[in-house]
């Protein structure tokens, strides 16, 4: 992290984003973090944890802040921006961190101190107990001007994403819409679509949830996520999630069409450009994504299982990349997942921990 320019810093919500950039910010240097927020157990856990300076209310929070940074719901965003605009001095900078910018940036209108933002920092966690000052290390962090956000504004924003361990990446707030409809809204809608489909069938009087392997698992982690977060996010980005579904909806007729004509040579140039777009996506997170192997562990239920597997590679001096665990049941145990770089790292690996008596599966993640 980078020294932050801002020195006097107000946090309007306090759960997990809000209570972690404020811990940032302390971290950073700031000379003094205040905070509101509307749930008072959330501002009590937060200034317990020493992330702000509670406050009573929000005019209170704001009245001789440099910079606003507005953690809101997404519902909430737009009024609450429009308060803090007509609350905070000429001399405040003022920015958000909701998941849609079409609406906020409306309800800032042509007001220069405001700058939209959006870290892209996703955790299955919630709340300022769980707030951490590292949650933004290494993450991009869009930022939104419009075409009346004073220049000053915007680097005193940049400054504070920086200082916070971010990536600032400038995007126009319709742009940034339909790009997060895109990886993440569209993502969110399918797997509750394939949950739903899963969850209401019977074949033959078989459960279709009862059998799922590993592909409906990983295809559905983010199901089921928190309606009252996601119904805002969903309505609040309605055009440019239409857009993405219809786009969606024109590509699953094409597959259609190749079933029903047995058409495997497009079926093949379909999967192999998914192999291609697959591992562009994979080089923003590894240096090489053709050398990654997957192992796949089959593990009891017992403690002490995972500390072993990861104690024994260290020893071995076998670097992992990633993990996952994929828990079945007390009875069955599950899978421990996890990517080494390189076939010969990963013959290593397999050795080692079938001498261990661990059954190991291996396979290159990206099939050539």
């Amino acid at each position: 992290m980078s020294a932050i320019a801002v020195r006097t810093l107000a946090v309007i919500g306090t759960g997990l984003i809000g209570a972690s950039a404020a811990l940032g910010a302390r971290r950073a240097g700031a000379r003094q973090v205040v905070g509101w927020d509307p749930d008072p157990d959330h501002l009590a856990i937060a200034a317990e944890r020493g992330a702000v300076e509670a406050v009573a209310g929000l005019a209170e929070a704001v009245a001789h802040a440099e910079l606003v940074l507005v953690a809101a719901p997404v519902g909430d965003l737009p009024q609450t921006v429009r308060e803090v605009l007509d609350r905070a001095p000429v001399g405040c900078t003022v920015t958000d961190v909701g998941s849609t910018k079409g609406p906020v940036c409306g309800a800032a209108g042509d007001d220069a101190r405001f700058v939209g933002g959006h870290p892209i920092c996703g955790a299955e966690t919630r709340g300022p107990g769980r707030a951490s000052a590292d949650l933004f290390e290494g993450a991009t962090w869009f930022v939104t001007p419009t075409a009346t956000t004073a220049p000053e504004r915007l680097r005193v924003v940049h400054g504070l994403v920086s200082a916070l361990g971010a990536r600032p990446v400038a995007i126009g707030p319709d742009a940034h819409d339909r790009l997060v409809a895109v990886t993440s809204h569209l993502p969110h809608v399918l797997a509750n679509v394939m949950l739903n489909q899963a969850g209401s069938t019977r074949i033959d009087g078989h459960d279709p949830l009862q059998a799922a392997g590993g592909s409906l698992r990983d295809m559905t982690r983010i199901g089921g996520a928190n309606p009252r977060i996601w119904v805002d996010i969903f309505l609040d980005n309605r055009e440019a999630l239409a857009g993405a579904l219809a786009e969606q909806r024109r590509q699953l007729e094409q597959v259609e069409r190749a079933l029903a004509a047995g058409d495997a040579g497009f079926l093949a140039r379909w999967i192999g450009e998914a192999s291609g777009h697959r591992r562009r996506m994979l080089a923003t997170a590894f240096t090489d994504p053709g050398e990654l192997h997957r192992l796949r562990i089959h593990i009891s239920d017992r403690p002490g299982v995972l500390a072993g597997i990861f104690q024994a590679l260290g020893a071995e001096r076998i670097n992992v990349e990633d993990f996952e665990l994929d828990h079945v049941s007390s009875e069955r145990g599950g899978t421990l997942t996890v990517l080494v770089a390189g076939p010969g790292e990963a013959e290593r690996a397999r050795k080692l921990l079938e001498q261990q008596g661990y059954g190991v599966v291996t396979a290159p993640v990206i099939d050539e």
